[in-house]
This record gives structure tokens, C-alpha cells and sequence, in this order.
């Protein structure tokens, strides 16, 4: 029988806020354990949360950019779950008014764009977490409350993926939107930000959905792809035998790359859901919306398709571009100083990003500013420095942080357009290179740029390419 896969997911993103989302205390990561904590954030009798008014802005900026309705009207519910390290033995959350509902984001796959509906958007405490020590013969865990109370953002889908390329895409579109609107740091390895997958797997052809399978502990978007293509085959071979595949929660293990039964899927109403008697309701006006609506900046699906249509750039190099805010930034700067779109995106594709990668700078503190980029290219189409040269002047741009003027006139890389110093230097080379001039006659094309070589040696590399070309064909009779 063929089946359809159907995959829905749970976004936990961390906000960027300085402190907790009910207290004052911070929300630093990797300090020591349990040493940002306080009464509030422990669930000690008798203390009162307050809420943190830049989480839930971050949560209601999050909402907008994913197109969601807006309940004017919102408050936060309890949920009655034991966590073993989130101390009060409930979580403060949101169920019965969500920040935002009926939202969407749409996504890129295979060349064509789709919509992927989002359910809800609400605002909700972290937990903090526990540790497992490894020796050999421990029998208990180790519990750090430091990030128990950190502001996390839920954001959840509707089932409308259909296989691991739409999964990949979501995550990946999802990740650049939080990260251009600086609302998360979306750091996986820190835990700021987490996936959740369902899946489930029915019929195809058929609109009836089968039993769905969450799978839990998936710490890197690479392990979501692997734990829905182990559950698909998982439950394929259910169906095949006949049998039914089981409502759970599973968990990923990432060593043996399978998924181990955790618990049977819980209902909303296992969890006992109340309104918070400790915090009160929260009303959005039409002004603060429009304030928040006025911090979203453009997002990156329309920033890469503005750039495809106004800057005539490639699809796959507007994607490169926009892949990070602080490129796409930088690359608009530049062409603001010089109308060289294209050569600017050379640039910073093949060259930036390079050195970035290689020496592992901080992209939010680069070495180098759009003035600088912009004044080597202009350098170049004037002709005062070779295409060779220029890839010299760049690293040291990105070692030093001078300007290319400097840097030309210090090492003095200033290209040779002399003529006749050139023309002497080719004559040199044909005299010591009688065998290459032999060659050429018989017909072997690649003699000539042999000898450009050799004239470009001489120079070091600071002979003018097209004068030279335009000398060395006169001489050797083209």
C-alpha cells in the first residue's frame, strides 16, 4: 500500500530578553548552576510572577510576522504537568486565549513556493534542566534552574508538510525570520531554539489522518529529518502488517538513530488547564499594535525576491545573500556607495563569506565596512589594481581593517599599465621562452597564456592583464 506522510511541528524558541519572563533574574547562558535564581523563579509560597513587557512584545512581533490573527484579549493559563526541573509543578502558559491563531508561513521547495499554516502562537515559561551523570554505577540526576523561567515562544503548525524537504524548509524559513526580527539568538547547541515533530502517516489519496507520533529530544534540525524518516519507515511497516500504529510521545535517540516509546499522547484536558489567578489579563490596543507592526523589518523570503527583481541577481545568489540580515545589510549598504550590485554579491559570496568562514569571525562585528568593500571594486573597474591583486588587498582589508588605498600604497600593488615597460618585460620573456613561441606556431593555443604567465610573473602579478594580452598577441604575431 502507498502512504502519505503527514508532518506537523512544534517550534520552542528562547527570547532574547535579559531577564526571565516572571522575574529579574538573568538569563546569561553557560554561568554556573542554580546561581540565577531567585524565590519567584524557584516557585517558593507565596511569591508573585510579574510579566516581563519585552517577552510578549517579542512574542506578539513573532505572531504578525507569521500572519496570525490577534486575540486583543489574552491571558496566561496554568498547565498541570509535573517537570521534574521546572520547580512550582506547573507551568504558566498559554491555552484558552493564544497570542496569535490561523496564522501562516510560506516556504520555498524544489524551485516552488508553498504555504504552511501555523495553528497558534503563545508565550510560555522554559523549564530549567536536568543532568545525567554517565559514570558507571549513578543512579540520580543532577538539576540546573537557571534557564526555569526563561520567556519561550511556541510556535505550532498545522499538519501541512508532506516530506523532509517541506520539514527542512520550515525550520530553516523559521530560523531566519526570528533571527532577521532579533527576537531569538535561535542557537540549537544552547537549546534556544527546539523542534518537536508529529507524524503520522494515512492512506494515499485519503483525507482521513492516521494516529500521530510526537517525537521528542530532537537537538538539531539534521535530527528531525533523521527521526521522521526512521518514523516513516517505522510506522509503514505497522501499516503493512495490519496493525495500528500507537497515539504517543517518543523520544529520539541520536546514538542508535531510533525513536524508544516515552508515554502515551496526552489530551489538552490531561493537563488541567486554568487561567493564572497571579496574573491578570493583557489588552492590546490598535496603538501598540501598530507600534510593534512598525518593528518588523522586511522579512527574508520578500528581501530575496526584491533582490531578484530589483538588483537582477541570480535566485540562488539573493538566497546566499539573505541567508543572514547582517549580509543582506551589508550588501545593500554597498550598493547604496557604488550601483554595482552584481560584482558586490561576487564579492561578498565568494570572498566575505569565505573569509568569514575560514578565520571564524563574529558576522555581527566584521572587520571590514561597505565603504571599503565598495571602494576596492571601484579601485578595480578604474584599472589601478589587477583581479589577482585585489584578492591580496581584500585579506588584508579583513586581517588589518585598513582601507585598500592604504594598503596599495603601502605595498606598493599599484598595477603597471606602462606600455613600454611592459612590452620590454614581454620581450625578455619571448627571449628566454624561444620553445613557447615554437610551440604557438604549431598550433598550441595554450603557449600564449603560458607566456602571459610569465609576464604576470615578472610583474608580480602587476602587469595590466589586458595590455598584456593586447602586447604579447602583437609580438608573437596573432
Amino acid at each position: 500500500m502507498e502512504y502519505e506522510v503527514v508532518i506537523g511541528l512544534e517550534t520552542h524558541a528562547e527570547l532574547s530578553t535579559l531577564t526571565k519572563l516572571f522575574c529579574g533574574c538573568s538569563t546569561k547562558f553557560g554561568v554556573e548552576p542554580n546561581t540565577q535564581v531567585c524565590p519567584v523563579c524557584l516557585g517558593m509560597p507565596g511569591v508573585l510572577p510579574v510579566m516581563n513587557k519585552k517577552a510578549f512584545e517579542y512574542s506578539l512581533k513573532s505572531a504578525l510576522a507569521l500572519h496570525c490573527e490577534i486575540n486583543k484579549f489574552t491571558n496566561f493559563d496554568r498547565k498541570s504537568y509535573y517537570y521534574p526541573d521546572l520547580p512550582k509543578n506547573y507551568q504558566i502558559s498559554q491555552n484558552y486565549y493564544n497570542l496569535g491563531v490561523n496564522g501562516y508561513m510560506t516556504i520555498e521547495v524544489n524551485g516552488s513556493t508553498k504555504k504552511i499554516r501555523i495553528h497558534n502562537v503563545h508565550l510560555e515559561e522554559e523549564a530549567g534542566k536536568l543532568i545525567h551523570p554517565e559514570e558507571i554505577g549513578t543512579n540520580y540526576s543532577l538539576v540546573d534552574f537557571n534557564r526555569a523561567g526563561v520567556p519561550l515562544l511556541e510556535i505550532v503548525s498545522y499538519p501541512d508538510m508532506r516530506g523532509v524537504d517541506e520539514v527542512d524548509s520550515y525550520m530553516q524559513t523559521l530560523r531566519k525570520i526570528l533571527l532577521y526580527m532579533d527576537v531569538s539568538d535561535c542557537k540549537m547547541q544552547e537549546g534556544s531554539l527546539r523542534f518537536e515533530a508529529s507524524i503520522s502517516l494515512r492512506e494515499k489519496g485519503s483525507d482521513k489522518l492516521g494516529n500521530r507520533v510526537e517525537i521528542k529530544n530532537l537537538n538539531s534540525m539534521k535530527a528531525v529529518i533523521k527521526a521522521i524518516e526512521y518514523e516513516v519507515g517505522r510506522q509503514s511497516k505497522l501499516l503493512d502488517r495490519g496493525e495500528t500504529v500507537a497515539r504517543e510521545t517518543r523520544l529520539w535517540d541520536a546514538v542508535t538513530e531510533r525513536s524508544e516509546r516515552m508515554r502515551s499522547k496526552e489530551e489538552a484536558q490531561d493537563y488541567r488547564y486554568f487561567p493564572e489567578p497571579d496574573l491578570l489579563p493583557v489588552l492590546i490596543d490598535e496603538k501598540w499594535l501598530h507600534e510593534i507592526k512598525g518593528t518588523i523589518p522586511e522579512l527574508p523570503l520578500d528581501r530575496k525576491l526584491r533582490f531578484v527583481e530589483v538588483f537582477k541577481l541570480s535566485d540562488y545568489d539573493s538566497g546566499i545573500l539573505t541567508e543572514e540580515k547582517v549580509f543582506a545589510d551589508f550588501f545593500e549598504e554597498c550598493v547604496k556607495i557604488l550601483n554595482r550590485p552584481k560584482a558586490i554579491s561576487n564579492w561578498i559570496i565568494n570572498d566575505l563569506l569565505r573569509e568569514v568562514k575560514d578565520r571564524k569571525l563574529d558576522i555581527h562585528n566584521l572587520p571590514i565596512k561597505p565603504k571599503q568593500l565598495a571602494s576596492l571594486i571601484e579601485i578595480i573597474e578604474k584599472g589601478t589594481i589587477s583581479s589577482t591583486i585585489a584578492k591580496e588587498v581584500f585579506s588584508e582589508m579583513i586581517q588589518s581593517g585598513k582601507n585598500p588605498h592604504a594598503i596599495i600604497e603601502e605595498k606598493k600593488l599599484a598595477q603597471i599599465s606602462d606600455e613600454s615597460l611592459i612590452e620590454s618585460i614581454i620581450e625578455k620573456v619571448i627571449a628566454t621562452n624561444p620553445e613557447a613561441i615554437e610551440d604557438y606556431k604549431k598550433g598550441k593555443k595554450n603557449a600564449l597564456s603560458f607566456l602571459m604567465g610569465q609576464v604576470m610573473k615578472e610583474t608580480k602579478g602587476k602587469a595590466n592583464p589586458k595590455i598584456v594580452n593586447e602586447l604579447l598577441k602583437g609580438k608573437v604575431g596573432v
